[in-house]
């Protein structure tokens, strides 16, 4: 592990892959047969579940779970204490669960508490905010917010919001495929 900053409390699973550059801050764990990528950021009392993938340059902030069957693509962002689920039906007295894969495509972010259904997608560059519950499929570039979260519009890949037009007032960026679907 070149370069890989763990916390003397942190626990990490001789069984977990951890690319170069990332640090592992304090009381995380990270369980067997969990790949972390390179450049990645886990913050204090986050939980790595058995299986994850996190790609390379995730941000996760304090309190997140992530638990088996959730694959995070690269440049995502994990707000404060969002979660993620696994099981659409739990039940203590079952044994055996069945885990719903979750996956979260490129660059995007999710806000601070916010709850993710195990089962969808959230789309690249996708934004979800802060206190969210998403119980469905997410596009690329969508602004989503509420319980159940709603689409409320775009965003571009810089994280502002696109005007009706599909242009980033921040950045200059312009998305002509999202023009029809602004207005």
């Amino acid at each position: 592990m070149q370069n890989v900053y763990i916390h003397p409390t942190a626990e990490v699973s001789p069984k977990a892959t951890i690319g170069a550059g990332t640090k592992i801050w304090n009381q995380a764990q990270v369980r067997e047969n969990a790949t972390i990528g390179e450049r990645c950021i886990l913050s204090k009392n986050v939980y790595v579940d058995a299986g994850v993938t996190l790609g390379s340059g995730v941000k996760v902030q304090n309190n997140v779970n992530i638990y088996h069957g959730v694959t995070v693509e690269d440049d995502v962002f994990l707000g404060p204490s969002m979660t993620f689920t696994n099981d659409r039906f739990p039940r203590a007295f079952i044994g055996d669960f069945k885990v719903s894969p979750t996956l979260v495509r490129r660059g995007a972010s999710i806000g601070a508490n916010a709850t993710i259904r195990c089962g969808i997608v959230i789309g690249a560059y996708a934004m979800v905010g802060s206190g969210s519950v998403v119980t469905r499929d997410v596009p690329d570039h969508a602004l989503v917010a509420g319980n159940p979260a709603r689409q409320l519009g775009w965003v571009c890949r810089c994280g502002c919001r696109l005007d009706t037009q599909g242009r980033c007032a921040a950045c200059g960026a312009h998305y002509p495929e999202l023009e029809e679907v602004t207005k």
